[in-house]
C-alpha cells in the first residue's frame, strides 16, 4: 500500500477536514495541451491512444506536470464497455464516436455479453496499473465509467444524438427490453470499476452524461435506478483504504435530493446549478464537486480569479467541496488560464477551512 503524499481530494470527498479545497478538471488530459496533441498524433488515432497503456499513462501524467492538481484521472473513454460487448467502436473526425453494430433488435439486447475487465478490457487495467506506479503516491488516481443509461444512449443511437429518438423510443415502446439492457450494463459497469479499483484506482466516478435529457420519472426509472445498482455492487474499500465514489449527471440539478440518496460519497454539479443552493438541498449527505462554466476560462485572468472566489464563497466554510468545472474543458483553451484557476482555488480556499 502506497501512502498518498496529497490525499486532500479523498478527504474532501469523505467530508473530512482539509487545509484547502482540492481541484482537478474534467478532461484535464486533453487537446488543450500541445503535448497531448503531439502524443495523439504519434498514436495515429484517438482509439489507439486509449488502447495503448504506455501512451494513456503519458497523457494522464501531462497535466500534473503543468498544474498543481490534487488528482489524476485515468485517460480512457466512456465507450470502452460497449466496444468490449462487440458493438465495434470507431471515431469519425468531426462526428465523434460511432458504433458499426448498434443495438437494433431485441435479439441484439439478449446476446449482449458482460465483458471480463481483465480480458476484453485488459488494456484499461494495464493503464491503471502503470499510471498508479508512475504517480508514486503523489496524488490519488480516479477511475471512471459511463453510466448504464449514458452507455445505452450511444449503443441504441449508434453514436451521438440531439433528439435521442431511438433510445427514448425503446424505453417508451419496449421498457422491459430496455431494463434487460440496462441491467446488463449495470453489472458490466460495476465489474469494470471494481477491476479498476483492484488495479489501483483510489476513487471512481460515474459519468451520467445524458441523464439530463430524461423526464423526472424516466430519470428515476432508467438512469438513477441503475446508478444505485452500480453503487450497491462497488467495492467501498481496498487495501484497508476507503474508495469514494462520485456521481455526475449533466443536467441533473433538478434531482439532487434523489441523487444524494443513491449511496455515492459525492455529486458532481454542472454550471447551471447554484452551489450554495445545492449544498443547502443535500445537507451533509454528500460532498459536492464543481462547478465553474468551462467557457469562463476564456475570460481574463483577473476575472477567472473572481469567479473562483465566487464559487468558493458559494459553497462556504468546511470540507466537502472539490473544485472542478461544470463539464469538460474545451479543446482550444489557453493552458495558462487553467493555471490561474488552479492556483486561485488553492490560494483563496484556505480561509474556508480554518478551524
Amino acid at each position: 500500500m502506497t501512502t498518498l503524499k496529497n490525499d486532500t481530494f479523498i478527504r474532501a470527498l469523505l467530508k473530512q477536514p482539509v487545509e484547502q479545497t482540492p481541484v482537478w478538471m474534467m478532461r484535464q488530459a486533453g487537446r488543450y495541451l500541445p503535448e497531448y496533441r503531439k502524443v495523439r498524433e504519434q498514436a495515429g488515432s484517438f482509439l489507439n491512444l486509449c488502447t495503448n497503456p504506455e501512451l494513456a499513462c503519458e497523457v494522464t501524467m501531462q497535466p500534473l506536470r503543468r498544474f498543481d492538481f490534487d488528482a489524476a484521472i485515468l485517460f480512457s473513454d466512456i465507450l470502452t464497455i460497449p466496444d468490449a460487448m462487440g458493438l465495434e467502436l470507431r471515431f469519425t473526425e468531426g462526428e465523434g464516436p460511432k458504433f458499426d453494430k448498434p443495438i437494433r433488435t431485441v435479439a441484439d439486447v439478449h446476446k449482449l455479453p458482460i465483458p471480463d475487465p481483465e480480458l476484453e478490457l485488459r488494456y484499461v487495467m494495464d493503464a491503471v496499473r502503470l499510471i498508479r506506479k508512475t504517480l508514486q503516491g503523489s496524488v490519488p488516481l480516479i477511475g471512471f465509467s459511463g453510466s448504464p443509461w449514458t452507455l445505452a444512449t450511444y449503443m441504441v443511437e449508434g453514436g451521438s444524438s440531439k433528439t435521442f429518438r431511438l433510445v427514448k423510443g425503446l424505453i417508451y415502446e419496449q421498457p422491459a427490453v430496455a431494463h434487460i439492457m440496462l441491467d446488463k450494463l449495470a453489472q458490466s459497469v460495476a465489474a469494470y470499476l471494481n477491476a479498476q479499483i483492484e488495479a489501483g484506482a483510489q476513487v471512481v466516478m460515474l459519468f451520467d452524461t445524458w441523464g439530463g435529457v430524461l423526464t423526472t420519472e424516466d430519470y428515476a426509472e432508467f438512469s438513477l435506478y441503475y446508478a444505485k445498482q452500480v453503487r450497491s455492487l462497488l467495492k467501498t474499500s481496498h487495501d484497508g483504504q476507503p474508495v469514494p465514489a462520485l456521481l455526475f449527471t449533466k443536467g441533473g440539478g433538478l434531482w439532487l435530493e434523489d441523487m444524494a440518496d443513491a449511496g455515492y460519497d459525492a455529486l458532481g454539479l454542472d454550471w447551471q446549478t447554484d452551489i450554495n443552493k445545492a449544498r443547502a438541498r443535500v445537507g451533509d449527505r454528500v460532498a459536492l464537486q464543481g462547478n465553474m462554466d468551462p467557457v469562463y476560462l476564456y475570460a481574463q485572468p483577473d476575472d477567472i480569479i473572481e469567479k473562483v472566489k465566487t464559487i468558493l464563497h458559494g459553497y462556504g466554510t468546511g470540507s466537502g467541496h472539490v473544485f472542478n468545472l461544470g463539464h469538460g474543458i474545451l479543446p482550444d483553451m489557453n493552458p495558462e488560464h487553467v493555471k490561474v484557476m488552479v492556483d486561485a482555488v488553492h490560494e483563496y480556499s484556505r480561509v474556508y477551512h480554518q478551524s
